[in-house]
Formats: structure tokens, C-alpha cells, sequence
């Protein structure tokens, strides 16, 4: 056994009586209040107290009810020096109803000390309580000597026994409340997952659909401002409103998609592709993917799209989506710049590969970004993940 099982207190849990059923709690009592009873009954039989002296034997079982919540009080806070000591008071107790020459109840208390001291106090500081105890019961038995030993014995091993049962219940209970404290920090990690994924779709719904927005808002608010009056201005203005539908009813996809409602991944890349005047093709059976899954392919291909339309204005775009063993991969190449990006370049937080990046991540996947190649003009998003 360990150095520090032997200077190691029992479990509070299993000093005190939580999680004990009220009937075993009411039973002890009655135990222990039976056991006073005859301590007292034996010791007024053997005739040692009588007249005035009945009065000492009235306020010695005063004090060993005292001395017996305090012990329980005293060991339940793990405090050495008091329980030690009320233990050596309930050790004098026995002394002084011997002297008074009552023999019986004398060793009933020290049996009684030598299992409590067995049962509630760290072992290294027990035993040498327990022997004291079962010293003094063994030089004062009338039993023979094999006897005495047996009794010994068996009063050490119902302390122990007393001391297992308590450690098991108490070892249950902390159990239990440490898979209460796992159980909430799960729940509070699955809530900031939560959180970390609606702040995703946020992100990736308002930057699609605001960005594209403002290319006409701006472009128009340019056009007043050179103080020009025909119909561009007006179109500008319905294309801007055409693309607040868009998000909108991006926004709603979202939430369905947050509900695992989606549609089929290919005629989302189409109904974007063809929105953005982009080429798009489909390869491989297609198949129901994991909601994660499908989200991640369409806000990566929308957030590309957006980053083509703010970095790389009139560009060839074709977009590749294919399903594979195990697995998807979706390709967003354009053909480089055929206009000045201007001031749209400059939008949006800064986030959009980053986000990406951690959609690939978190999803066991891989997201590869950078130029097409050498000799080649334009930039590659390529994404792959399981599904």
C-alpha cells in the first residue's frame, strides 16, 4: 500500500451521509442508540452505581454521546488533533467505568473506540488507536485467550469493513459528481461549437451577398456622383436589389441548412455558377452528403466566388465538383483579372479563406488556395473532405 494511503483520510462522502437512504440512516441511529442503552443497562446490572452514583453513571453516558457526535463532527472535517483526542477521551471513559467497577460496559467502550478509530480515521493514525482499544479490552477479558484474540480480531475487521463499505459509496458519489462536472463542460463545449458555426454562417452569408451589394451601390453612387442621369444608375440599383434577395434567401438556406434541410449539393453549385456567369461541372454518382458536409462545399464555393468578384473582376470562372470514394472535392478556378479590381478589393473583413480553412479543418479535410501555376494566369481554391 502507498505511503499516502496510509496518512490519507477517507472520502467526505464517505464520512458523511450523503447519498445514505433515509431508512439505513434511521437503522444506524437505532443501532446506536440500542448499544447506549445497554452499555447503561449493563453497567447498572453489575450493581457498580447505585444512589448518588447513579448520577455519575447518568453523566458518563452524557459524555460518551458527546464525545461520540463530536468524533463523527471532528473526522467528517478531517481534523487529526480533535478526533485523536476525543478518541483518547472515549479511551479514559472506559478507564474510569472500570474503575468504578464496571468491567462490561469498560470494554464495550473500547470495542466501541477500536472500530470507530478502524472506520474514520486515516490508517497510519487507526491502528495504533484500534490497538490501544483492543489492548486494554483484551488485558481486562474473562474469556479465554483464543477467545479474546478472536474477538480482537473480529472487532479490527468490522471497523475495516464498516470503513470499505463507507469508502465505496463515498468513491461512487465522486464519481458521479465528476461525470456531472463532465457532463456540463460537454455541454458548454457543444454550445461555443454551436455558436462558432451559426458565427460562421453569418460570416459567410453577409459577405456573399453584402459584398455584391455594394459593387453596385458604389458603382452607382459613382455615376451620381459624376452627375450622370440614365438608366445605368437604375440598373445598378436593381441588380444591388436582386443580389439583397439573393441574401436573403441565402439567409434562409442557411437556417435550413442549420436544420439539416438542404437541397442536393450539384444544383446548388449550378444556381450559383449560373448567377455568377461562372462554368460549372458535376462529375461522379452524386449522393446524399452529411449535412457538415454540404454546408461546407456551398459557403466555400460561395465565399471563392465573392473572392473572384472582388479580386478578380471580370474573369473566366469554372467551377468542378466531383464525387468521389469516401469522399468530395470541389474546385473554384478563374482565369486571372480581365478588369481593375478598385475599391471592392478592399472589402470584407479578411476572414474568407480563414473560415474556409477551418470549415476543411474541422471536418477531417483539406483546403488548398494559391496561383493556378507556373505559366498560368488566375487562383485555385480546391477543396476536399469526407462525405
Amino acid at each position: 500500500m502507498p505511503v499516502e494511503s496510509w496518512t490519507a483520510w477517507p472520502y467526505r462522502e464517505s464520512l458523511s451521509h450523503e447519498g445514505v437512504p433515509r431508512r439505513r440512516i434511521a437503522m444506524n441511529q437505532c443501532v446506536r442508540f440500542t448499544l447506549v442503552v445497554l452499555i447503561a443497562w449493563r453497567a447498572f446490572q453489575e450493581g457498580s452505581f447505585h444512589g448518588w452514583a447513579l448520577l455519575v453513571l447518568a453523566g458518563g453516558i452524557v459524555v460518551f454521546v458527546v464525545v461520540a457526535r463530536g468524533y463523527f463532527r471532528s473526522t467528517l472535517e478531517h481534523r487529526l488533533l480533535p478526533s485523536l483526542g476525543l478518541l483518547g477521551l472515549l479511551f479514559a471513559l472506559g478507564i474510569m467505568a472500570h474503575l468504578f467497577g464496571a468491567h462490561s460496559p469498560a470494554r464495550s467502550l473500547w470495542a466501541v473506540g477500536a472500530i470507530l478509530a478502524v472506520e474514520r480515521l486515516p490508517m497510519a493514525y487507526a491502528l495504533p488507536a484500534a490497538a490501544a482499544h483492543l489492548l486494554a479490552y483484551g488485558l481486562l477479558s474473562e474469556d479465554r485467550p483464543i477467545v479474546t484474540a478472536g474477538t480482537c480480531v473480529g472487532l479490527a475487521l468490522v471497523g475495516y469493513a464498516l470503513r470499505l463499505d463507507a469508502e465505496a459509496r463515498g468513491s461512487g458519489f465522486r464519481l458521479l459528481a465528476q461525470e456531472r462536472v463532465a457532463r456540463a463542460a460537454e455541454a458548454e463545449s457543444a454550445a461555443l461549437a454551436e455558436r462558432a458555426r451559426i458565427a460562421r454562417e453569418i460570416h459567410d452569408v453577409l459577405a456573399h451577398s453584402l459584398s455584391a451589394q455594394l459593387v453596385h451601390l458604389e458603382a452607382a453612387r459613382l455615376l451620381i456622383e459624376r452627375g450622370e442621369n440614365d438608366e445605368r444608375i437604375l440598373e445598378r440599383v436593381v441588380l444591388a436589389r436582386g443580389m439583397a434577395r439573393e441574401g436573403l434567401a441565402e439567409t434562409r438556406q442557411a437556417l435550413s441548412a442549420l436544420r439539416g434541410e438542404m437541397a442536393q449539393v450539384g444544383d446548388f453549385l449550378r444556381e450559383v455558377a449560373d448567377s455568377q456567369g461562372a462554368a460549372v461541372e458535376v462529375t461522379g454518382e452524386p449522393r446524399k452528403l452529411p449535412a457538415e458536409a454540404g454546408l461546407a462545399v456551398r459557403r466555400v464555393a460561395q465565399e471563392a466566388l465573392t473572392n473572384v468578384r472582388k479580386h478578380a473582376p471580370g474573369a473566366h470562372v469554372r467551377v468542378r465538383f466531383a464525387y468521389l470514394d469516401g469522399e468530395v472535392e470541389l474546385e473554384v478556378r478563374d482565369g486571372g483579372a480581365r478588369q481593375a479590381a478598385g475599391g471592392l478589393a478592399s472589402t470584407g473583413s479578411g476572414y474568407g479563406l480563414l473560415g474556409m480553412r477551418e470549415r476543411a479543418e474541422l471536418l477531417g479535410g483539406t483546403l488548398e488556395t494559391g496561383p493556378a501555376g507556373p505559366g498560368r494566369e488566375g487562383f485555385v481554391v480546391r477543396l476536399r473532405v469526407p462525405g
